[in-house]
């Protein structure tokens, strides 16, 4: 048995990377306080979501060779990121690890890595 040295190899590489992203956006779609501040479009949004998830999970560096680095809070300050909307943003993730079938102990170490980045994103406390 083979141990998978990142947790990209774990969850099952890009294949599943690509279903958390776009399950992830389908939820985000769903919440009107969350899907105001994305484009209508939100097929962009996901797209960039797998490049950063791929290389935060230890895949090949897509995000790097595409975009540079990824700056998340600078990138995101045009955008009001309030507490209420980093909480919906981590229920939609939540849902998406689950629906992605994201087994443990994968699925807490994303959450908690992610929950660190969204809560870094914040740049309005209303």
């Amino acid at each position: 048995m083979k141990i998978p040295g990142t947790i990209y190899e774990a969850i099952g590489g890009q294949e599943n990377i690509d279903k958390l992203a776009n399950n992830l956006y389908k939820y985000i779609a769903q919440e009107p306080k969350l899907v105001e501040i994305f484009p209508d479009d939100l097929a962009e949004s996901a797209r960039k979501q797998r490049l950063f998830l791929t290389q935060l999970f230890g895949g090949p560096k897509l995000y790097l060779e595409e975009r540079g680095h990824p700056m998340l809070k600078r990138r995101h300050l045009e955008f009001e990121v309030t507490h209420e909307r980093k909480d919906l943003w981590l229920k939609c993730m939540d849902k998406s690890l689950e629906e992605t079938g994201i087994e443990e102990p994968y699925r807490t170490a994303i959450f908690q890595r992610l929950s660190m980045t969204a809560e870094h994103m914040v740049n309005n406390l209303d």
